[in-house]
């Protein structure tokens, strides 16, 4: 660099200049997803999620789909065919809001619609794509039972042939969206393997009950589907998937954006403390010039900024169709468990003032707990890169 080259100013926001990896198109699509939240979910949000409740998520639905959010990676359809990058922003931007906004998006687009889109019959993507891509109809994902979480392989849900149709009985638990769904994506043990069924959820049999007394997640619809005696015809089961890869394909699409996503509730917590110690006065000055408030604010960006070149990295990988499961294990694992951390410390900052919901922190510490466990718990995402790192199977 010659003497006489000018550097850009330090940015406290992107101290690491990441948004020079961003081309107009990328900046766009966060600067918009990043105002719709501003607008429409931070003023709401505390209250919310005090009450547990998530009111008109139905037309939150529309909205979302008019913005292009819900299958924004999937092509045709009515999909708006973003990268995987402009994904994976949207996603870190709707978590700054809250985890339980960007996992309605998540379940609709990268489980149920994603789980059509790949594995669907040109009919059922006909019948269901445009409508969920547009917010008319919110679709959610059954996997995950009440004595069956990571090992799906266990499943108990059933569905046997009866002539030309298909019947299913069991129970999923802990599903995102199951009460306000118009298609449930299901997933049941069957003599030819685990198969996945498309199922309206006004077919006589089924029900989904919300969950109620949450201490995370609280502004998201988490619901029980029970199964009994559904009867669907044959054109209800997905042709593309027969056995584990099918569920396990949809999880990694979803875990790719909790990589982003987690990023945007750590930035959240961070942006919060920073301002916070910026104006906060003891002992006759603002903490933020307090040599242990600054090393905690220096270590909690270190942190924010890695996981997030660690997405980008990622959606990069996956935009040129080389990222691995392992890779997105590697991602979710260190991304989720460094916000928690960043959440922790950023409520340290707060003091008491950590805990009220006029501040985000503890609001997004709390969601956080879900988003660790769901979409693959730490342990099972440690085994994941063991055995890739190893070639030894610690699974059983």
């Amino acid at each position: 660099m010659s003497a006489s080259a000018k550097l850009p100013p330090f940015d406290a926001a992107d101290p690491l200049g990441l948004d020079d990896l961003l081309d107009p198109e990328d900046l766009a699509v966060r600067d918009t997803v990043r105002a719709w939240a501003a607008d429409r979910v931070l003023p709401h949000i505390a209250d919310w999620y005090e009450r547990g409740e998530l009111p008109g998520i139905r037309e939150l639905a529309r909205e979302l789909g008019s913005l292009g959010a819900l299958g924004m990676s999937l092509t045709g359809y009515g999909c708006a065919g973003a990268s995987a990058v402009q994904y994976g922003l949207a996603c870190l931007e709707l978590e700054a809001a809250d985890s339980g906004i960007r996992s309605l998006v998540s379940v609709q687009g990268s489980l149920a619609m994603y789980a059509i889109h790949r594995f669907g019959s040109e009919e059922q993507k006909r019948e269901w794509l445009p409508r969920m891509a547009s917010g008319e109809v919110i679709g959610c994902f059954g996997l995950t039972e009440p004595d069956i979480g990571s090992d799906p392989a266990s499943m108990r849900t059933r569905a046997r042939r009866d002539g030309s149709d298909w019947v299913l009985d069991g129970r999923k638990m802990w599903i995102t969206n199951g009460s306000v769904a118009g298609v449930a994506v299901v997933w049941a043990r069957t003599e030819e393997g685990i198969r996945g069924f498309a199922v309206p959820t006004d077919t006589p049999g089924f029900s989904a009950p919300e969950i109620k007394h949450k201490w995370s997640l609280r502004a998201s619809v988490t619901s029980e589907l029970v199964l009994d005696g559904v009867r669907l015809p044959a054109s209800a089961v997905l042709p593309g998937a027969t056995g584990l890869g099918g569920p396990l394909g949809c999880l990694s699409h979803a875990r790719y954006g909790i990589v982003w996503g987690s990023m945007g509730a750590a930035r959240s917590s961070f942006e919060s403390a920073l301002g916070y110690a910026r104006t906060r006065e003891q002992f006759g000055r603002p903490i933020g010039g307090f040599q242990l408030t600054q090393a905690k604010l220096a270590d909690m960006a270190v942190e924010l900024h890695k996981g997030v070149l660690l997405a980008h990295h990622l959606g990069r990988r996956m935009d040129a169709g080389r990222l691995r499961p392992e890779q997105i294990s590697f991602g979710k694992l260190n991304n989720v468990r460094e916000a928690i951390e960043i959440c922790r410390t950023a409520r340290t900052i707060l003091g008491a003032n950590g805990i009220s919901l006029e501040y985000p922190v503890m609001r997004h510490a709390t969601n956080l707990e879900s988003v660790l466990t769901y979409e693959g718990t730490v342990e099972m995402h440690q085994l994941v890169l063991g055995k890739a790192l190893t070639g030894l199977d610690a699974f059983r």
